[in-house]
């Protein structure tokens, strides 16, 4: 910034040459006394201290002007002349030193500048790490660590979320609340690292035959809970949950074991078995305890108010 403002202005300085030159001049003239001159100063020449000023260096262009300056009270014969060039040099001392405290201010505020750009850049750098943690906090917060599915939170939020667009549209959706008969005696048997890697693979099988609107969700232990819209009717939640039982169901193969787990599957609807998270959830329960009495795989809520 500094250095811009004295190339643009140090040819302007430069004409002090030419201004040294011309009161050496008029000071020859007002003093001339032939006898007493050399021919060269008679002729008003410039000695190299005022020739030499041609360097963009704002300290060399004053020294050499003030110390020509200077050279010249001494040398000039009238009073007059003499003053004013005396007052000159120290106005050219006092425009000095007023650069020179412009040039440490225009240096401090480059340094402030690049300061404050650094710490700006670091500001972007921790909201932005500050935002990725919230969100992964979030997400951890939200998803069971085992199985990686939504939690109980998350599937609460979710329902709830629905239940704000679909009731006030009179919109249908079903809740399917899972539990695995035969998981505990393979857990216990087989010990937990077992029985956790079979719950990752029925929660696998789980996500991949809903559709990608639904929510599989792990409510905990061996319970999981879906949540399916858009759905017509009873008939085509009956082929879906029949469907989510058979891929359960299958046999599974960990290790040198072919272990084997069926879910009883309790479905509730949305109006017509409850319009509220806490009813839907505990009547597609309660449904969940019927198939499971039943040995049915699956049965709907009894809209009479037993399942």
């Amino acid at each position: 910034m500094v250095n811009a403002a004295n190339s643009r202005l140090a040819p302007t300085l430069d004409g002090a040459t030419g201004l040294a030159a011309g009161l050496d001049h008029m000071a020859n003239g007002a003093g001339r006394t032939e006898s007493t001159r050399h021919p060269a100063q008679a002729r008003g020449a410039v000695s190299p201290a005022a020739a030499d000023v041609s360097v963009p260096d704002w300290d060399t262009l004053f020294g050499a002007v003030s110390a020509r300056l200077k050279a010249m009270v001494s040398a000039v014969a009238a009073q007059s002349l003499r003053v004013g060039l005396a007052e000159c040099v120290e106005d050219m001392n006092r425009l000095h030193v007023s650069l020179g405290r412009e040039r440490m201010r225009g240096h401090q505020l480059e340094s402030e500048l690049f300061d404050a750009r650094t710490a700006l850049a670091q500001a972007r750098v921790e909201l932005v790490g500050s935002r990725s943690e919230e969100r992964r906090s979030r997400r951890l917060a939200l998803h069971d660590d085992l199985t990686l599915l939504p939690n109980r939170s998350f599937f609460g939020e979710w329902l709830e979320q629905t239940l704000v667009r679909a009731v006030p549209l009179q919109q249908s959706f079903a809740v399917l609340y899972l539990d695995l008969d035969g998981f505990k005696p393979i857990n216990d048997t087989h010990g937990h690292a077992v029985g956790d890697e079979l719950l990752c693979i029925v929660a696998s099988r789980l996500a991949r035959a809903v559709r990608a609107e639904d929510v599989v969700s792990r409510l905990g232990g061996d319970e999981f809970a879906c949540l399916l819209t858009n759905l017509p009717g009873r008939e085509q939640l009956g082929h879906l949950a029949r469907k989510l039982f058979d891929a359960v169901a299958a046999p599974v193969k960990i290790g040198a074991h072919e272990l084997t787990v069926s879910p009883s599957i309790g479905i509730a609807m949305c109006p017509a078995d409850g319009n509220s998270a806490d009813a839907l959830l505990r009547n597609a329960d309660a449904a969940m305890y019927r198939a499971k009495r039943e040995r049915s795989g699956f049965a709907f809520f009894d809209q009479r108010g037993v399942a």
